[in-house]
């Protein structure tokens, strides 16, 4: 890909509309002011259709509502595409990246929007082993899953999400886009003079950083750090090793990558933090740009991630 660069001071016109959506900051910025409205409407639209069928936190949605009897069922076309994705994520990253630890975040006490979760005290719960995404079948429409096995797309649909409406946006508007739902951006179209300024920065107290990110390309960092509870005496969060059904170890607080789409970017960072320290490695050997704040706080960059930031 081309090399990132250390963003530049520089602040190409744009139009930007910025509100609160699946407990995180969402934003919306085009290179055509005059198109923010349209493009705003259409992003609305497709993030309401994601809710409403992935959102595993409403009982109203097609994902909550799947019976978990382990008879196949037919899926409507988004959310079966959506599985489809969060099951090839979870092929490429060797499992650690996978879409059933949706009853071990239940067990974990995660059953709710988080900020709710961080308002309730103290939980404590049961621990039941991660079926595994091998043990889901994808026919088509048709799904076919152990009883018992409850799916979580909160981060692979999260991220398609961000892809759907950059993508829509440079395809109805002719403008560029930049889509960000919380740590997933995903751009589509030309970029502004001077490519996207991306800023990086997990917490308000890490040292901030900032990349020029070419255009049709996005970011998607996974953390450790953010979507936390207590449970008795423990500390959650909501990354979960399917091979323990717990939290995974800090060896990284948060891993930054770059890729051509959202997803893609989304499915290694989040894998990269499920393998600990065997997830250096693995990053590297993919070859994609990569910012990885370990437990300590030190900096590690990967695959031409610049230095300067």
């Amino acid at each position: 890909m081309t090399a990132l660069m250390p963003g530049p001071v520089r602040h190409p016109e744009t139009a930007t509309s910025s509100w609160r959506l699946w407990s995180t900051d969402a934003r919306l910025v085009v290179t055509a002011p005059d198109r923010l409205r349209e493009a705003r409407e259409l992003c609305d639209g497709i993030l309401a259709g994601i809710g409403r069928v992935a959102d595993r936190f409403d009982p109203r949605s097609e994902l909550s509502r799947l019976s978990g009897d382990g008879h196949p069922q037919v899926l409507s076309p988004l959310l079966s595409d959506l599985v489809a994705e969060a099951l090839t994520a979870a092929s490429l990253t060797d499992g650690a990246f996978d879409p059933t630890v949706g009853a071990a975040l239940v067990d974990l006490g995660y059953d709710r929007d988080i900020d709710l979760i961080q308002h309730r005290g103290a939980l404590s719960a049961r621990v039941r082993r991660v079926r595994g995404w091998q043990t889901v079948r994808l026919d088509r429409d048709v799904l076919s899953m152990p009883p018992g096995v409850r799916l979580d797309l909160g981060a692979s649909a999260k991220a398609s999400a961000a892809d759907r409406c950059a993508r829509a946006v440079a395809a109805a508007t002719g403008a560029g886009a930049l889509v960000s739902l919380g740590g997933d951006i995903a751009t589509a179209g030309l970029a502004p003079e001077g490519g996207w300024q991306v800023g990086v920065q997990d917490l308000p107290s890490d040292l901030p950083a900032r990349i020029t990110l070419p255009a049709g390309w996005a970011v998607s960092t996974s953390s450790t750090r953010r979507r936390t509870w207590r449970q008795g005496d423990e500390v959650r969060h909501h990354i979960v090793d399917p091979a323990t059904s717990l939290p995974v170890a800090d060896t990284w607080a948060a891993v930054c990558v770059v890729a051509r789409t959202c997803l893609a970017a989304n499915a290694a960072s989040t894998a990269t933090v499920v393998k600990g320290h065997a997830g250096l490695d693995w990053l590297d050997a993919i070859g994609l740009p990569a910012r990885l704040l370990d437990g300590a706080g030190r900096v590690h960059r990967l695959g031409g991630w610049p230095e300067q930031s």
